[in-house]
């Protein structure tokens, strides 16, 4: 915007109103397709080899974009005092983060910033599109999926371009794949804001439900120092996750009215602060 260029966005017709304020705010043309995210990238690609002076973004003017997503190795070595964790988790989609992430440690190991990078990298893809993780689970070929519908929009990849190499990266790290349910990534949203106070999308939801379910199948042991990548805020998917979410109670701006309505959790809350005392 601000190098006075233009700029044609196509999008799925169902991305989240927040991601699509994000962008009409700068006045470009957005065009949402009837489709996936696989079917915008086609005919952007396609509208973009239509014109010779035009240029497909994702591909041939961002050619550091994937190597970019390695600083998050860097960051999280950074913090934990120049050691790499025994366990990553993050979240799968064409499958590009997550092969950076793992390059990214491998990195620090070959110019002696780590002693060793010798961990394991385990992904999550939700259940309703989940090529790459189904292969991962099956040590099989990475099957593109279609007719897919899940809440996590932004993982929603059925054609995966780096599905080879992630499958790949996963398996010769030692690790494996998740594949949540929708239920089980809007429940995990909710537990992520409750206990850690970290309000996170759809995508964050599904690696944390994904490490919780890679926990209870033996693949992450309890001992093990794990770092979850959770990638995306909250504000993005307000519409999705307003459905899970009750409407706060409306009362008339008396005291009574209040301790009416919760004299049951005041009364829980005065027992524990007597406990504490």
């Amino acid at each position: 915007a601000k190098a006075g260029l233009p700029a044609y966005i196509f999008i799925p017709a169902t991305i989240e109103l927040g991601k699509i304020v994000q962008m009409l705010i700068y006045g470009p043309n957005v065009i949402a397709v009837e489709g996936t995210y696989d079917d915008a990238n086609r005919l952007a690609s396609e509208v973009a080899d239509s014109h010779p002076d035009w240029a497909f973004v994702n591909i041939n003017i961002r050619p550091y974009y994937t190597e970019g997503s390695k600083t998050l190795a860097y960051e999280t070595a950074e913090q934990l005092n120049w050691q790499v964790p025994d366990h990553v988790v993050a979240p799968l989609a064409s499958g590009a983060l997550l092969c950076a992430i793992s390059r990214g440690y491998k990195e620090l190991e070959r110019v002696g910033l780590v002693d060793k990078a010798d961990f394991k990298i385990s992904g999550s893809q939700p259940l309703n599109c989940s090529p790459i993780s189904t292969a991962v689970q099956n040590n099989s070929e990475v099957v593109p999926v279609r007719n897919f519908e899940t809440v996590a929009h932004s993982l929603a990849i059925g054609n995966p371009a780096d599905g080879y190499y992630a499958k790949k990266t996963i398996l010769d790290s030692g690790g494996f794949a998740a594949s949540p349910t929708d239920t089980e990534i809007i429940e995990a949203i909710h537990l992520l804001a409750r206990t850690e106070g970290i309000f996170t999308e759809p995508a964050g939801g599904t690696t944390v439900a994904g490490l919780k379910k890679l926990v209870e199948s033996g693949h992450i042991k309890k001992d093990e120092r794990v770092v979850v990548y959770v990638t995306g805020n909250g504000l993005k998917a307000q519409d999705t996750l307003l459905k899970s979410l009750q409407r706060p109670p409306v009362i008339k701006p008396m005291i009574s009215e209040f301790e009416r309505l919760f004299a049951p959790k005041l009364d829980i809350h005065e027992q524990k602060a007597a406990i504490a005392i």
